[in-house]
């Protein structure tokens, strides 16, 4: 068991509260939080935050107690944690503050619309059930569209942001049911908006614009945008970045990705897991997962050599099962 809790000494809403952390598993994690019904809603990033009433049951469902530093340097120390400055960008006011500088609302009318929906979609990519498509991975795409943008990659930059906030505002699983459920949304929650200038200095929103945020929803079901869709090449690369970074942080986002679908058995899992990474090797040795120019140069160097890593661990466990 390497699921660890510290005593109950962090004062919240009037109470005292434990962090449940693994240094190892997230899966294993989520395993053992659901075995004893500590809600998904509990889980912050890398750490279930637990009433302190719940101390005693936890431990005696197999949670090592440990002292508070033993258990910081535990989690500091692994590939799992989600250092502070990755935390700060995803907290709920960063993201609304970073919607709101997509938009130019010159009524009290279009302030509260533009506000309305990035809260909704806000809350969305914060909903219990997400590990990997969270608001990190929302605040990470967004980070590395500026990076493209930056280097003078071509494209619409605003509506390459907009559909960024919508790829994945749907996820319950179901890939391909998923992005044409969010890009419904898209065109659904930007009707509100239509009319709003975009910011700086931009023309009003139309309804082409939402339906090229739509599309470009669409564009992240297979990632293979045409060659002459610049913008499509921004969010497809902003969305597979998390691929080609170091290899602990592509090891996190594999983890988060098997906790996420904790509900699927291990050897379905290994499946369709295997199946999804031999598609992103097909792409990145064929026609190439990174369409930008910028994307390439940062990217795809680690992304062979990480992809190939996580794909021959899975065939060894297949091929070695455990006794």
């Amino acid at each position: 068991m390497t699921v660890y809790l510290d005593p109950p000494a962090w004062p919240a809403h009037g109470r005292l509260w434990s962090h449940l952390v693994s240094d190892t598993s997230l899966l294993e994690l989520r395993e053992l939080a659901r075995r004893v019904d500590v809600p998904d809603r509990a889980f912050d990033l890398d750490h279930y935050d637990v009433p302190a009433e719940r101390h005693a049951d936890l431990v005696a469902a197999g949670a090592v107690p440990v002292d508070g530093g033993t258990l910081a340097r535990r989690l500091a120390r692994s590939y799992l944690r989600v250092p502070g400055h990755e935390r700060r960008r995803a907290k709920r006011p960063e993201l609304l503050a970073r919607w709101a500088t997509l938009w130019a609302p010159s009524t009290p009318e279009q302030r509260r619309a533009v506000d309305e929906v990035g809260a909704e979609l806000v809350d969305r990519w914060r909903e219990p059930h997400r590990v990997y498509h969270s608001r990190l991975h929302l605040a990470d795409a967004l980070d590395r569209l500026d990076d493209l943008l930056g280097d003078g990659a071509p494209g619409s930059g605003r509506h390459a942001a907009v559909a960024l906030w919508f790829h994945d505002a749907v996820h319950d699983g179901a890939p391909g049911t998923d992005e044409e459920r969010s890009a419904a949304l898209a065109r659904e929650l930007l009707v509100p908006l239509l009319g709003i200038p975009a910011r700086p200095g931009g023309a009003p929103t139309t309804p082409d614009d939402a339906a090229e945020v739509a599309r470009l929803v669409l564009v992240t079901v297979d990632h293979d945008p045409d060659p002459d869709d610049t913008t499509g090449a921004l969010v497809s690369d902003a969305d597979l970045a998390v691929l080609g970074g170091p290899p602990a942080r592509y090891r996190r986002y594999a983890a988060q990705v098997r906790a996420e679908y904790a509900l699927v058995g291990e050897a379905d899992f290994r499946t369709g897991r295997a199946a999804v990474l031999d598609q992103l090797l097909a792409l990145h040795t064929g026609p190439g997962l990174f369409r930008t120019t910028s994307g390439r140069a940062r990217w795809a160097a680690r992304t062979g050599t990480n992809l190939r890593a996580e794909l021959a661990s899975l065939r060894a466990v297949r091929q070695h099962p455990d006794p």
